[in-house]
């Protein structure tokens, strides 16, 4: 069922229905440059339970032969943010999904790629954020943000393509230190704006909008994921793919 309501009401229903509060969200839209959410004063916002369907989702994801990242290495952090508000929508899809799955030889290059990293750095660990996303839920996302359709290919892979993340072979993901402290990426995940463009990165240094220090801890990341075998993009400094999409389509099955 889909409940159409403004933005003030929908922030301030929200604790109810999640275990975000306020605080949380407000803090992770100051973070954010162009929110999907301040794009008019009426949002329509899906919602839905996800944590009816989790343990029906898990089953679903395991029977198509994906792998808890987990069970390939168990150093590797996992922080499902589609699993609770912090992500640019404000809502948990998820539910009590709280295991990231890829598909094997996706986790096993993640495997490598934690190697490699702590190899170099040995108190660094790889973050993720996000992994397999079925394409149920991506349409979900799709239908939910109020932007014109041509525009929405912007923020959410247009589900009727299918995207590397709908075959699970994708992954968002950051770096976290010993002490438990993310490193500065100069952008939360799911950041809309240049300063989370790779391609601009030359040119925020120069303009004084990023530090040398949070474009050096992209590259650890960008360095470690490369040398294992996946593939950056231009637009998001978190997401990296397994490989390309007309391979993905050979390999793999989407994941509905």
């Amino acid at each position: 069922m889909r409940i159409f309501i403004s933005i003030s009401v929908f922030l301030s229903l929200l604790q109810g229905l999640s275990s975000c509060g306020d605080d949380h969200i407000n803090e992770q839209k100051k973070h954010t440059e162009t929110s999907i959410i301040n794009k008019a004063d009426t949002v329509p916002i899906v919602i839905e339970n996800a944590a009816e369907s989790s343990g029906i989702l898990e089953q679903q994801l395991m029977s198509a032969g994906l792998t808890d990242i987990k069970t390939v290495d168990s150093s590797i952090i996992v922080d499902l943010k589609y699993s609770s508000c912090d992500n640019f929508l404000f809502v948990d899809l998820y539910g009590d999904l709280t295991k990231c799955y890829l598909q094997p030889d996706v986790a096993e290059k993640l495997k490598n790629a934690q190697k490699i990293l702590r190899t170099k750095f040995p108190y660094y660990s790889l973050i993720v954020y996000d992994g397999v996303r079925p394409r149920s839920i991506q349409l979900k996302m799709w239908d939910t943000i109020s932007v014109p359709r041509s525009e929405r290919s912007k923020y959410v892979s247009n589900p009727q393509n299918g995207s590397l993340h709908n075959f699970g072979a994708a992954v968002d993901l950051s770096i976290i230190d010993q002490n438990g402290i993310v490193l500065d990426m100069g952008t939360p995940y799911d950041f809309f704006g240049e300063m989370a463009y790779p391609r601009e990165e030359e040119r925020m240094i120069k303009e004084g909008k990023m530090t040398h220090k949070q474009l050096y801890n992209r590259q650890i990341l960008r360095e470690a994921m490369v040398e294992a075998g996946f593939l950056s993009i231009t637009t998001e400094w978190w997401h990296f793919n397994s490989c390309l999409r007309r391979e993905a389509i050979e390999k793999y099955k989407i994941i509905e």
